[in-house]
């Protein structure tokens, strides 16, 4: 079972890849270019910084159709943070910028009028809106490590695994068939983190 790490300049790729290597992965690989893409069964798409310059990069490199074909076809998809945010129809990032449309819904900034720090950096408890294999064994109550200052919301609530209140309500996760995003850092969020991690790497194909 070959996992896809897809490696587009948007960092924490090296944390990334060592977890999954601290937790037995035996064949994950870095993915940068379109042709390698399809020899993989899973997909993960982590990512740090900007949204725009993120799908930027996946269109010129031509690792956006790549993914979206492959996506398509039903393979399993974890996207963290930036990564989880590129899979929905668009973000309001410096403009408006269009994303994969996987899961239906946008990405917006935290309001600046609710008297916290943004972006949202720190651990915070998330609680559960339904069960999934990617949440197997870990604790209904348990927190992640966040860094960001945009936010996602689902058309269909039904598509939100995890909730987390900074301020207000946010997705802290997301499923929609085959596509999982996680708005925190799990390679940062130790046990709990790693166990996710794992699920993911142990769901079947």
């Amino acid at each position: 079972m070959r996992i896809g790490l897809i490696d587009y300049a948007a960092g924490n790729l090296r944390s990334v890849s060592n977890a999954f290597k601290a937790l037995g992965a035996r064949d994950l690989t870095l993915v940068s270019t379109p042709g390698e893409l399809a020899a993989c069964d899973k997909i993960v798409l982590p990512g740090v910084g900007a949204f725009p310059k993120a799908m930027r990069h996946l269109r010129e490199s031509g690792l956006a159709e790549a993914l979206d074909r492959e996506v398509r076809r039903g393979k399993l998809f974890l996207g963290i943070c930036l990564g989880m945010q590129l899979a929905m129809d668009f973000s309001l990032e410096l403009g408006r910028t269009e994303g994969f449309g996987w899961v239906r819904g946008g990405v917006t900034p935290f309001p600046r009028d609710m008297g916290l720090s943004v972006p949202h950096v720190g651990w915070n408890d998330v609680r559960r809106a339904r069960t999934s294999a990617l949440l197997a064994d870990l604790p209904e109550s348990t927190d992640f490590y966040f860094v960001h200052g945009f936010y996602v919301s689902c058309d269909d609530p039904g598509d939100v695994l995890l909730w987390c209140n900074y301020g207000m309500d946010f997705a802290a996760a997301i499923q929609k068939d085959n596509v999982m995003g996680t708005q925190f850092h799990p390679e940062k969020s130790q046990t709990h983190g790693l166990k996710l991690l794992e699920n993911f790497m142990n769901m079947p194909c």
